[in-house]
């Protein structure tokens, strides 16, 4: 037997493979909206999935908090090392095309212009109202999550909002 399921800390492939189903699509969503790069958003899911069957515990009460916080922790760990190594500085910037993977979820136009000003906004801005409108978190979720005051984060969000406002006039949608 694998040590981790002797010692009754073993998530196991079948609470993975729910927890997958439940909560990839959205997790998918969070860490394309931080890094613009399709294929390192795949890499850094299978990265955080096969951490949850290695080292997740099955009486684990929050699977889904747990598993946007690996996500997030990888996803900016990655980042910062293709930055040190001179690459492109996904987290700054928009290449203003969204890949293939992500083109059928976002269909409509006014979907797409919500995305566009989402991904102009700097990357504490953007990933605020990422957890708070598109992964449900509350506003106290979202700051314990990124390590905010409540108000901190209220703030955040309300700056965030207003300059989504801003984007989205600009592309001529009346808010």
């Amino acid at each position: 037997k694998h040590r981790l399921q002797k010692e009754g800390r073993y998530f196991g492939q079948q609470n993975t493979d729910g927890a997958f189903h439940a909560y990839a699509r959205e997790i998918c969503l969070y860490l394309y909206s931080l890094c613009k790069d399709a294929q390192l958003t795949e890499d850094l899911m299978q990265e955080s999935f096969c951490k949850a069957i290695l080292a997740l515990s099955s009486e684990h009460t929050n699977i889904r908090a747990w598993l946007y916080t690996v996500a997030r922790n990888l996803c900016l760990n990655e980042l910062k090392k293709r930055s040190r190594e001179n690459y492109d500085d996904n987290l700054h910037s928009f290449s203003g095309s969204v890949s293939d993977a992500a083109e059928p979820l976002i269909s409509e136009e006014r979907s797409w212009a919500v995305f566009k000003a989402l991904s102009k906004l700097e990357l504490r801005r953007r990933e605020i109202l990422q957890l708070q409108y598109f992964s449900g978190f509350t506003l106290k979720e979202a700051s314990k999550f990124m390590g905010l005051t409540y108000d901190n984060a209220r703030v955040l969000s309300h700056r965030a909002k207003q300059e989504m406002k801003k984007y989205l006039k600009e592309d001529g949608y009346e808010i």
